[in-house]
């Protein structure tokens, strides 16, 4: 079964600063039936100013992925890191015991658009950590590439949740296919273009919850189709955020 989430359905907030949209209930943001899926509990579509940002705030409990699409993103934290994140970038933050960080558009000129992700970890209470990778964009052309993994594998980044996390570009006429094991369930966020999942059409900023299905095609009928897809476990080891 695929249930796609309509880009325009989601939850929405313009601050000036800061244009962003909610696949799952998040902030001043609350729809009962959309409170994440799985492990995974935000989906994050943020465009932010330049030179704007998140101030110092903190978290815990929570595996927070950030993927840029275009611009650059400029982050801090309490464990002494400091990164700037440009498209082809992936950024793991476990939150665990609590971390304190900052997010800023690291240019006075561009806007930054990124989706920002949050996973429900399999144990709580783990040691804060930082990861960040970089994917060349060969990598993701045409095929599923991994990027986030429980067991950082090929060169993952690592998710302390039964959770491998796939990014793709495809072009026009470009097919890729995922078989999802039994007791498994995905999530497929398009980024940017407009693709097909098993002959269903889905546009930049919908989603699709997929369960009972194991056999997936995932076809792009336009140029530079960005997508991440999420394979889970249907009944994972997870805490409520902190």
């Amino acid at each position: 079964m695929i249930t796609i989430r309509p880009s325009n359905q989601r939850g929405s907030a313009n601050f000036g600063w800061l244009d962003t949209r909610h696949s799952f209930s998040f902030s001043n943001y609350y729809d009962p039936q959309h409170m994440g899926f799985g492990s995974l509990r935000v989906i994050n579509e943020d465009k932010i100013s330049p030179g704007q940002g998140f101030g110092t705030h903190g978290h815990r409990d929570m595996e927070i992925v950030t993927y840029v699409l275009q611009g650059v993103l400029e982050h801090r934290d309490s464990l002494g890191n400091g990164s700037i994140i440009r498209p082809g970038d992936v950024q793991r933050m476990s939150a665990g015991t609590g971390i304190m960080h900052s997010e800023f558009n690291a240019s006075e000129t561009e806007p930054v658009h990124l989706l920002q992700i949050w996973l429900l970890p399999a144990t709580t209470g783990i040691d804060p950590g930082y990861e960040q990778i970089y994917i060349d964009p060969t990598e993701k052309r045409g095929r599923l590439r991994l990027v986030g993994s429980q067991d950082g594998r090929d060169g993952s980044v690592t998710i302390h949740q039964d959770v491998n996390l796939y990014s793709a570009v495809l072009d026009n006429g470009d097919q890729v296919s995922h078989t999802l094991a039994e007791d498994r369930i995905a999530w497929l966020q398009v980024a940017q273009g407009s693709l097909e999942l098993n002959g269903q059409a889905l546009t930049a900023g919908d989603g699709a919850a997929i369960q009972d299905l194991q056999d997936l095609t995932l076809v792009s009928p336009a140029r530079e189709t960005e997508f991440l897809l999420f394979d889970m476990a249907a009944h994972p080891s997870s805490v409520k955020p902190g």
